[in-house]
C-alpha cells in the first residue's frame, strides 16, 4: 500500500528539509561562511532597515579644566533600505510517479531524489543572487556587484551625492599581480579592520596560485575543513565561488555583511497539495530575505582581470 500525501509531507518535513538546508549552505564557500558568520533572522517589517554610520562626532576634543564643552549634535547615522526578495522551488510528483513507485520504500527514495533536485536549484539560485547587480535579475536579491561598487544607488543611498557609501573598485586593471591585490586590500583596511575573505572565479584564483612560490601556498584550516580549497593572502583566505562573475575578485569584510531572512520564511516547506486541473501533487520550499551591507567603504573588488 502506498503512502498518502499527508505521510509524504510529514516525512519530507522531518527527514529531508533540514538536510536540504545544510546542503544548500555547504554548496559553496560564501553561503557556508554566511551561515556561520552573517546569516540573520528578522521578524518582519515592510523593508529591511539597516543603520549606516557615515560621520564622526564633531562635539569632541581636548579640553582643560572648566572649559565649556561643545554639545552640538551633528548628523551621523542614516538608514539603508532593502526590499524583501522571494524565491521558491517546486517538488512535483505526478500520478505516474506514484504508480511507478507505489511501495513505501520506493516512494520515500523517490521523494528524496526530488528534494535533492529542489536543493540544487535553490543553492544555485541563492548563490547566483549573492552576486546580482540589481538589474540582471530584477526580482532577485541585490548582491555584491552593487554592494561592492563605487557608483550607483545602493540601499536607497546615491553614491553620486554620498561618496562615503562607495566601495573600493578597480575596473581598469586587467593583469592580476600581488601589488594590485595589495592595493585594493590596503584601500579596504583601516587599522585592524580589514577584509576577512577574498572570493574569485576559478580562472582568477588559478592566476593567483601561479603568482605564489610553493612555500607561500598556505591555506586556512577552517575553510579547508568545510571541504573547500583555498589559499591565503595577508592571512585571509582566497576562495573560489563558481557564481562570481568572470574577471572579478571581491575583497569582503564580512563584519558589515548580512544575509537577512524572514524567520517565518526560512526554507519553509509547504505540504503537498493536488491541483484541480492536473494529475500531480506539489510541495514547495520558500525563502524570503535580502543581502545587506552597512559599510561599502570597507569592501573592494577588481572587476576587469583578464584570465
Amino acid at each position: 500500500m502506498g503512502l498518502n500525501y499527508g505521510e509524504i509531507s510529514a516525512i519530507t518535513a522531518k527527514y529531508f528539509v533540514k538536510k536540504l538546508i545544510d546542503n544548500i549552505f555547504n554548496s559553496n564557500t560564501l553561503l557556508q561562511r554566511s551561515r556561520g558568520k552573517w546569516y540573520k533572522e528578522i521578524s518582519g517589517g515592510e523593508r529591511i532597515m539597516v543603520p549606516v554610520a557615515y560621520a564622526a562626532t564633531t562635539a569632541a576634543g581636548w579640553y582643560n579644566g572648566n572649559d565649556t564643552l561643545d554639545t552640538t549634535a551633528n548628523e551621523q547615522i542614516t538608514s539603508a533600505e532593502f526590499e524583501w526578495k522571494e524565491v521558491y522551488a517546486n517538488i512535483t510528483i505526478t500520478r505516474r510517479d506514484e504508480l511507478q513507485n507505489s511501495g513505501p520504500e520506493q516512494m520515500v527514495d523517490f521523494v528524496a531524489s526530488k528534494v535533492q533536485l529542489a536543493e540544487k536549484t535553490l543553492a544555485d539560485t541563492l548563490g547566483t543572487g549573492l552576486y546580482n547587480d540589481g538589474t540582471t535579475l530584477a526580482k532577485a536579491i541585490i548582491g555584491l556587484r552593487l554592494a561592492v561598487d563605487s557608483a550607483g544607488t545602493y540601499g536607497g543611498i546615491a553614491r553620486s551625492t554620498s561618496s562615503w557609501w562607495s566601495a573600493q573598485e578597480d575596473s581598469s586593471t586587467t593583469t592580476l599581480t600581488l601589488p594590485v591585490m595589495q592595493g585594493i586590500f590596503g584601500d579596504c583596511t583601516v587599522g585592524n579592520d580589514k577584509p576577512t575573505v577574498i572570493v574569485s572565479t576559478q580562472d582568477v584564483y588559478d592566476i593567483y596560485y601561479g603568482l605564489l612560490q610553493p612555500q607561500q601556498r598556505f591555506s586556512d584550516k577552517d575553510t579547508a575543513s568545510g571541504g573547500f580549497v583555498n589559499l591565503l593572502f595577508n592571512s585571509v583566505p582566497v576562495i573560489v565561488d563558481s557564481h562570481v562573475p568572470s574577471a572579478h575578485m571581491f575583497f569582503l569584510n564580512e563584519e558589515y555583511l548580512k544575509l537577512n531572512v524572514h524567520k517565518d520564511e526560512n526554507f519553509r516547506f509547504e505540504p503537498f497539495i493536488k491541483p484541480t486541473n492536473q494529475n500531480v501533487s506539489t510541495g514547495k520550499i520558500y525563502w524570503t530575505g535580502a543581502l545587506s551591507c552597512d559599510n561599502s567603504r570597507m569592501q573592494g573588488k577588481l572587476g576587469a582581470i583578464s584570465a
